[in-house]
């Protein structure tokens, strides 16, 4: 364990890839594995989430050429949606991120939802901490683009972009009660279309009512299939980032974090096709209640 250790540290993408594999599928001694893992130094997490369409891989395209160009490490975990049945990931290793596939400094990750409901992967918090341990310098996490239930990216993330597009400002009112109060930074993606400008000053109004720790998240207009904006958004993410360790928003994160493990491990002896095989048998019976079956498990 500490030769494979030493070797993730050192950042051999082998058995990085190995470690996180270990982890997704459970294999034996992974939790012994978590709980050796060390941290020399922050590294950054950023979400990138929003409505599907939005243009988030694209815009992460382009932020990772930014990123990469000076140098730095970038860990990537893209959430592709899973099959209902087989939960796997539907679309696979990130063919729209290929222009950074060969790169020796970019590693891309894809992990199915498998039926989660916020955004994440149920193993996505271990994988990112595999990542801080193999001394990335930067870690982006892209959510797989279900709504308002993405909020889980908040417990995760140290700093949240939103990526909206101009056509969203019809739906502003029903965004404003959702995942509006996560982000840390907007993001008006496609910001050559009709209506980015009065979208774009509305989101500005907007983002001045949810100031937290005396951060108003800013507003950029990006169109990231030409790189515009890019620069900016990367000096606010990196700004936001130094403000974000020193804040008590941190430890509430943490807590978040902490729970949703715990969670994850009261419910480890309950495989979801034990749950499916049961219901299989007693929904078919008369007056089946599901809140009776929920309590045996409980």
């Amino acid at each position: 364990m500490s030769d494979i250790l030493q070797k993730l540290h050192q950042g051999d993408q082998r058995v990085l890839a190995r470690c996180i594999s270990m982890v997704e599928n459970e294999t034996t001694g992974y939790e012994e594995f978590l709980q050796q893992l060390s941290f020399d130094k922050h590294i950054p997490i950023t979400g990138i989430t929003g409505p599907p369409g939005a243009g988030k891989s694209t815009l992460i395209n382009a932020l990772v050429k930014k990123l990469s160009e000076q140098n730095k490490k970038i860990a990537i975990i893209a959430i592709d949606p899973s099959s209902p049945f087989n939960h796997g990931a539907i679309m696979g290793d990130r063919l729209r991120m290929s222009e950074h596939f060969l790169h020796p400094n970019v590693f891309i990750r894809s992990m199915a939802t498998r039926g989660s409901l916020g955004g994440l992967a149920p193993k996505v918090f271990e994988v990112a901490d595999i990542f801080r341990a193999a001394n990335f310098d930067h870690i982006i996490i892209e959510t797989v683009g279900v709504g308002q239930s993405e909020v889980e990216i908040a417990a995760l993330a140290d700093t949240t972009v939103l990526v909206l597009v101009p056509e969203a400002g019809d739906e502003i009112q029903t965004l404003k009660s959702g995942i509006m109060e996560i982000a840390d930074v907007f993001v008006v993606n496609k910001s050559d279309r009709d209506g980015a400008d009065i979208f774009y000053k509305n989101l500005i109004v907007l983002a001045h009512t949810y100031i937290r720790d005396g951060w108003e998240a800013p507003v950029i207009k990006t169109i990231a299939t030409k790189s515009d904006g890019i620069e900016e958004l990367a000096e606010a993410i990196e700004k936001h980032h130094h403000m974000a360790q020193n804040s008590d928003k941190k430890i509430h994160l943490l807590a978040e974090k902490a729970l949703m493990m715990i969670k994850n491990i009261r419910t480890k002896d309950i495989p979801f096709s034990k749950i499916e095989s049961a219901l299989k048998e007693e929904s078919r019976e008369k007056n089946f209640n599901l809140y009776q079956f929920v309590r045996k498990y409980v």
